[in-house]
Parts: C-alpha cells; structure tokens; sequence
C-alpha cells in the first residue's frame, strides 16, 4: 500500500509504498514491521514523520488494528519508532549522522539591494488585491467546465477581450481567432520560429543591437538570427536588401530595444514593402509601447499590413513575468499553422486567463496602466536629474519612452569592469556591449533600467554606480 510522505516534520506520512511479500513470508504484523523498517532506513519516511493511526492504517491494508500496533509496538522497542501520549507514533530513527541538524539552506545568489537592470517592471506595484479578487471571483463563479484540460489557443474570452483591447489601444486589426495566448513574448517567438521553418524559412533578422534572448530563441528553432543594424530612427530598413533569402525579421518598433527609438514613418512603409516583395513576415514585439512620456503614442505596425505582420506582447514588463501571461496576434493563414506546428505548446492556467480577462473588462487593467505610466515618469525624471548631478559628463539617451536609458561612457571605460564595481556594491547594471551580436558597435556604456528601482533608492543607486565609474578609471 501507500503511505504518502512530505518533507515537513508535523504531517503524516501517505502514499509510502510498503511490500508486504505474501503470506508465505511469515505472519501479517512482522511483514508489517519489515516494510515499515525497510521504508525508514531507506530514508522514503524521514525522522519526524508522523505514521498513519494504526485504525487507518488496518483499513488501508485490509488487516486487523492488532496486526498494526503489534508492528508499531515492536518498531518502538527496536528505536525506529517513539510513541508519546496524546501524540502521534512518529519515526525517530535515520542512517544520516546529522539527522537533528537543521535544515540547512541551499545557497543562492545574493540579491542586489539595488537593481538597475532593464526587464522588469515595478514589482513592488503588483496589484496584489486586484489580481486575488479576480482569481477569487473565477474560482467561486466560474463554471465546473472552465476546469478541464485549457483550451488550444487560449481560453475564447480572453482572445475576444485581447482583440477588443488591442483594437482600441493599439490600433490592432483582428479578431479573437487572430489571437492565441501564449506564455511569454520569448515563448510566442519560439512557437512562430518552428511554424517559419516548417514553412521553408531558414533565418530571421534580427535588431543589432537588440535582446539577446530572442536570438538564442530564433537559434534553438534552427533558424538563422541575421543582424540587421539600428540607429535613432530604428531598424535600417535599407539594409535588408543586402540579405538575399531573408523572408522574416524580429523588430520593436514602438520603443527599440536597448536603444531606445521609434521606427520611423519612412521605415515602417519600406519594412512592409519588403515584406511584402519577398513574400515574407514581419515579426513585431510591441516592447514598452504602452510607457511613453515625452511623445505620442505610436500605432502598432500590425495595423498597417494585418496580413504581414505577426505581433507579440505578455504581462512580464506590465504586470509580472511570474503570471506567465502573453498573446501573439498573427494572419489566419499563420494562426492555423501556428496551432497545427505546436500541438503541445503550453498554456497559461485557464483560472488565470479568466482573471485577466476580469481586469481587461472591469477596466482594472487600464486604470493599472495610467498609475503605472505616472510612477514611471516621475522615477525617470528623479534618475535623469540624478545622473545629471553625479555623473554630469555622461551623456544620456532613449528617455522618452520605456522603463530604461542609455548611459553613455567614453570608450576608454571598461563598461565590465563598471559592471561587476557595481555589483560588488549591490548594484546590478547591464553594459551595453552585452546586447550586441558583432564587433559593429557605435555605442558604448549601460542600460540603466528603473523599473523596479525604489524611488527612494534612486539617489544612492546613482552615488554607488559614479563611485564604480571612478574605480574602473582608476584601474
């Protein structure tokens, strides 16, 4: 039978497998007592255990009470076993020497008290109460069908809601079968990169410099992540020419990735040319669009050519990467591929896509948004005037939208070395240099990110990276 066992010290154990042989092996109680022992010096029921009730016990194996507390008896006056009054017979027995050693931790990696990394948002501002509300309110109310096995593409009023949203805030033309949810912008770019392939193309440009991650991704597909070179008005177009066989590129055009532009007018036209001329895709992540200070909201590209372009977002830099939570808007003709290459892709839990989709029609998803674009526009002036002051020679870029800055360093400053000064002073900052695939680099400093920077860090944040940049100058 199965006693089962868990690591804590106060539950009973339960579902343990005990062979108990058959009746040629000697009377019940003993054949009892050896599994019992053999389970405990095995180490499968751990000191501190607490045994079933010998009355439950009997029931589980279909033998008299007798039969167990014979074996409990004789276990105790053996040592493998204590019973105690009013307690429960627990095991006090183990081959470890250190048995009643505390549990030791394992270690991990110390966590900066001060984090200007880019990737994430404010973690702090997690609408802890919304979201329970809205997991409470699915839970209670939903439908005893709802909990069933999630749905392929995503839960059908999730999409409708997306559509809708994206409809409205971003100018996104599609339906709710356009849309399937997915996991992650990276986990969205994986399922299209296998459904590329199977469709005959072999590689994917990609911004140079951009995300690291999503190039990895595009690689582990089998596909070919071809640099294609940014500056202040986006992705160079122009340079796509250059590339013969090149049907498909990754790009942000809303806010680009680490530096921090728009694709311009004139550039967004010629990317859906091209597309267009070598029956090709365009792959949009719409990175940080909806944090903007200093200018206009820009449209997402899918809007211009839904035929073309293949969008993607999550809640990672909006929410929480831990909710797991993204979409990907394709052409039908993508979308049905896309769901026939990837049979068993991952799903968010259906309980969760219903939460979010609570947020998204209550209208608690937007009113998230404005308080969040609020907190990150003032956290941003309170870094830029802060750099200002401490760092005055250092020239700062991409401000005006997103949840990070460029840092600009004069190219004798070893940016690695400014990086681990940090660390060792509990700052995390990212070099530039790491975002890059070649040695064509016209930038060289950090990416600051301030999303999940407390405010009222900023000012000692900023004091511990000048005093890194003088050390690496001195070095």
């Amino acid at each position: 039978m199965r006693v089962s066992q868990t690591n804590s010290r106060t539950n009973p154990a339960g579902d343990l497998l005990l062979h108990l042989g058959g009746a040629d092996d000697g009377p019940l109680h003993e054949r009892v007592k050896r599994a019992l022992r053999a389970a405990i010096r095995e180490g499968r029921i751990e000191v501190g255990t607490a045994l079933p009730p010998s009355r439950q016990l009997a029931a589980d194996l279909g033998c008299s009470r007798w039969a167990v507390t014979e074996a409990y008896g004789q276990l105790v006056a053996e040592g493998y076993l204590e019973a105690r009054t009013g307690s429960a017979t627990r095991v006090c027995w183990s081959n470890t020497p250190d048995a009643d050693a505390p549990d030791r931790a394992a270690p991990q990696a110390a966590v900066a008290r001060f984090d200007l990394a880019p990737g994430l948002p404010d973690l702090r501002a997690f609408p802890r109460r919304r979201w329970a509300d809205a997991v409470r309110a699915q839970v209670t109310e939903a439908e005893f069908t709802e909990f069933g096995y999630p749905q392929s593409g995503g839960h059908p009023r999730l999409r409708r809601l997306l559509a809708e949203y994206l409809a409205r805030s971003r100018g996104v033309v599609a339906d709710a079968r356009d849309v399937t949810v997915c996991t992650s912008v990276t986990d969205g770019v994986r399922r299209v990169c296998h459904t590329l392939r199977a469709q005959g193309i072999t590689a994917v440009g990609c911004e140079e410099p951009g995300w690291t991650r999503l190039r990895e991704v595009i690689r582990a597909a089998g596909l070919d992540a071809v640099p294609v070179p940014t500056d202040e008005g986006g992705l160079c177009t122009e340079d796509l020419a250059g590339h013969a066989g090149l049907r498909a590129v990754l790009t942000t055009p809303a806010h680009q990735f680490p530096l921090g532009s728009v694709l311009v007018p004139e550039r967004r036209a010629a990317l859906l040319h091209w597309a267009r001329r070598v029956d090709g895709v365009v792959l949009e992540d719409d990175y940080d669009a909806e944090f903007r200070y200093d200018r206009r909201p820009v449209a997402a590209l899918q809007g211009m050519d839904p035929s073309r372009v293949i969008l993607f977002k999550s809640l990672s830099k909006i929410i929480s990467p831990a909710l797991g939570i993204g979409w990907i808007v394709a052409p039908p003709r993508w979308t049905t591929r896309l769901h026939e290459a990837d049979q068993a892709a991952t799903q968010p839990p259906t309980v969760d896509q219903l939460a979010f989709a609570t947020l998204l029609e209550s209208g608690a998803y937007d009113r998230h948004l404005r308080a969040c674009r609020q907190r990150y526009r003032k956290r941003r002036d309170a870094l830029v005037r802060s750099l200002a002051t401490h760092i005055p020679a250092a020239p700062i870029s991409g401000v005006a939208a997103g949840l990070h800055l460029i840092l600009g360093l004069p190219a004798d400053v070893d940016t690695a070395a400014v990086v681990n000064g940090a660390a060792r002073r509990s700052l995390r900052v990212a070099e530039l240099a790491a975002y890059h695939a070649t040695e064509a680099r016209g930038e060289h400093g950090l990416v600051l990110g301030y999303g999940n920077l407390a405010d009222s860090a900023v000012e000692e944040a900023v004091r511990r990276l000048r005093e890194a940049i003088e050390e690496s100058g001195r070095g």
